[in-house]
């Protein structure tokens, strides 16, 4: 059964990045926020190397996958993302900002193994961020008003990417914490795909250039 959501969830959150940088691409924008994108990106670079070189998992591979898809993302970002801010951001200081943003992400993963250890670190900071991300995407609808850089493909495969694991190690594994964060997740993944759906029924109630 653990073996089975880890699949579910490696499958789901794969196809998060690649709608993630096949809706980035067409709408000349960036779908995974600034901030959890950072630290999705050096969560799955650091994991990545630590299980493949130490004890390769199904879990290691499919962290690598999520790693290199994550480099595209990071690419719209780059690339469209300077767009999205007002317009006395520079693109230097847009720059400064994103190297920032990657150099805090990689000191909070480091920091949560040193605290926790690699085999507690893992799930703890996944979720924590992954608590991040879910809020982080209700802003970013509210933010751009509207549908542009998002679809519900994306928040849906979030929410059962999150929700399998959430079950794995909340429930089957009897982590009253990561149950705890896992069920909140659940909450804000659900109101975006609310708000979403609500988005494109009522599209004159918004101001969007592009919907997915």
């Amino acid at each position: 059964m653990v073996l089975f959501l880890t699949i579910l969830s490696g499958i789901a959150w794969t196809v998060v990045y690649i709608d993630a940088i096949r809706v980035g691409f067409r709408d000349k924008s960036y779908a995974i926020p600034a901030a959890a994108l950072a630290l999705n990106i050096a969560w799955e670079s650091i994991y990545a190397f630590h299980s493949l070189t130490t004890t390769p998992s199904v879990q290691g591979f499919i962290n690598l996958a999520w790693g290199l898809a994550d480099v595209a993302i990071v690419y719209t970002f780059f690339a469209f993302g300077r767009r999205e801010l007002p317009d006395f951001v520079t693109r230097p200081m847009f720059i400064g900002w994103a190297v920032l943003l990657g150099v805090a992400g990689f000191a909070v993963q480091g920091l949560f193994v040193l605290e926790f250890d690699w085999d507690l670190a893992a799930p703890y900071a996944a979720f924590l961020q992954n608590l991040l991300m879910s809020g982080l995407f209700i802003a970013m609808f509210a933010v751009r008003r509207g549908l542009r850089g998002q679809t519900l493909l994306i928040g849906a495969s979030k929410w059962i990417g999150t929700l399998a694991p959430t079950i794995s190690f909340g429930v089957l594994q009897d982590s009253p914490f990561i149950l705890g964060i896992g069920a909140l997740c659940s909450v804000f993944d659900l109101t975006y795909i609310g708000l979403l759906l609500w988005a494109k029924r009522n599209p004159s109630s918004l101001c969007t250039e592009n919907t997915p």
